[in-house]
């Protein structure tokens, strides 16, 4: 194992040890401390239990530490803290923004008329789309959403959106939060692959065409747990024949959309009618970076809420405020911008290309051993597996994958995570940084099998 490897993850303190050291943060005193007195408590008492996301052995989970030049644009936006909401606010971040989105646009291949906003997280964006959406299909049936309500509905027993099995629980927030409730969610499987099952669909809207009324379709570029990529391009084929809404969740995947080689699994994703994206995953942008896409500019329309005061409907000005919610947002556009720039579109790919690399060739390696079962083929930078030694009891399996997991969580030498596909409890691993190589995914086989002799005993 490399030096670097050997360097601790995270502290191995308990919830206790940890709130007995942060406990003087919230001792509110009358007296200030000064920056330096602060700096030493934050040294020793927080940032031990902070997780080093720059560290090989951090396989679990879709955050980076910041990129260098995302590191500059972030402090500049820190420094004056600028609200980007519109134009009074602040000119140059609402313009900024206004161009960095459509430059988005243009680099990710959507049409001329598409349209962009930053958002606080992929959630926000996923429930955003959905709403947008859910306006539509009231337009289709003669009324205004955001004037009449769910009420301007015959019967909100029709209204279903279709999605996978394996989609980000955030299509249920969603479905919470607009009212219309879990049950409208209608769950389709995937194949082997872990992808939406296309013919699932066809077949699905075949059968409950009489009863019930499809206007969205949810599907994934990159599945949180497996990575796995719909099938965008057939599926946008039937979108436009049921006249249903087609959003993408590709918080974490669709960045990998600019990789050549990795681009085919993408196809048919500017046909999308809105698609989320989030650029503090892999490319190292400090959080909150996410965008939500839309096909037609005039779409954000649906959510446009007027004041007297700012936001105004004659205002001449861009407001980007009028896209989303929120009326407090912050300068997002400008760490992503800084980070572009200074990297330039080649290094971009490059970053992004390491771990898809490291993935595929760890897979490539797992293929060849008998004690690994591999749960599918990855189609971006993430691996599920089980550990499966030699004679091993079947029904003790999931057992054995929660015990490997909990002892290298609990060592703190390296990070995975664990989850469940279909009835099986399995072992994932995720490459989001350059620094984890497929050697350092190796190291972390090695371990597995030692823990898995351990169990054994």
């Amino acid at each position: 194992m490399n030096n670097r490897s050997r360097i601790q993850i995270c502290s191995k303190a308990s919830p206790e040890e940890i709130i007995n050291d942060l406990n003087l943060f919230v001792d509110f005193q009358d007296e200030g401390l000064s920056l330096e007195t602060l700096n030493e408590m934050i040294e020793k008492r927080l940032v031990p239990h902070l997780m080093r996301y720059d560290q090989p052995g951090f396989q679990s989970m879709f955050n980076t530490f910041p990129e260098e030049g995302a590191k500059f644009g972030s402090e500049i936006a820190l420094t004056y803290n600028q609200g980007v909401t519109n134009w009074q606010v602040s000119p140059g971040g609402v313009m900024l923004e206004e161009l960095c989105c459509k430059a988005l646009c243009k680099l990710f291949g959507f049409s001329p008329n598409a349209d962009a906003t930053f958002m606080a997280s992929g959630t926000y964006g996923n429930q955003e789309a959905l709403y947008l959406a859910l306006h539509k299909q009231a337009e289709k049936e003669g009324f205004n959403l955001a004037e009449k309500g769910l009420k301007g509905f015959k019967d909100l027993n029709r209204l279903v959106v279709l999605t996978s099995i394996d989609a980000h629980f955030s299509v249920k927030h969603a479905a919470r939060m607009l009212g219309l409730g879990e049950e409208s969610l209608r769950f389709l499987p995937v194949d082997k692959n872990r992808r939406i099952d296309v013919n699932q669909i066809k077949e699905t809207v075949k059968e409950i065409r009489e009863f019930k009324d499809v206007f969205c379709v949810f599907i994934t570029a990159g599945t949180t747990s497996t990575g796995s990529v719909d099938p965008a391009l057939p599926i946008a084929k039937i979108c436009k024949d049921i006249s249903a809404w087609l959003h993408i969740d590709g918080a974490y995947g669709f960045a990998y959309s600019l990789v050549p080689e990795w681009k085919h699994f993408f196809e048919g994703a500017e046909l999308a009618d809105s698609l989320c994206w989030n650029p503090h995953k892999q490319l190292g942008v400090p959080i909150p970076n996410s965008l939500l896409f839309v096909q037609r500019w005039e779409d954000f329309g649906r959510m446009s809420v007027y004041s007297e005061y700012f936001n105004r409907k004659e205002d001449p000005e861009p407001n980007p405020g009028l896209k989303s919610p929120p009326s407090t947002r912050p300068f997002s556009a400008l760490s992503l911008v800084t980070s572009l720039r200074h990297q330039g579109m080649t290094k971009v790919i490059e970053r992004l290309r390491a771990p898809l690399v490291a993935i595929k060739k760890f897979y490539e390696k797992l293929k060849k051993e008998d004690d690994i079962e591999l749960n599918h083929q990855p189609d971006t930078g993430i691996l599920c597996f089980r550990i499966i030694p030699k004679d091993f009891p079947e029904k003790e399996l999931d057992n054995l994958q929660r015990y490997v997991y909990d002892r290298i969580m609990a060592e703190r030498e390296r990070t995975i995570s664990l989850t469940k596909l279909d009835d099986k409890v399995v072992l994932r691993v995720v490459a989001i940084s350059p620094v984890v190589t497929t050697e350092a995914l190796m190291e972390t086989i090695s371990r597995v099998r030692a823990l898995a002799k351990e169990y054994e005993k």
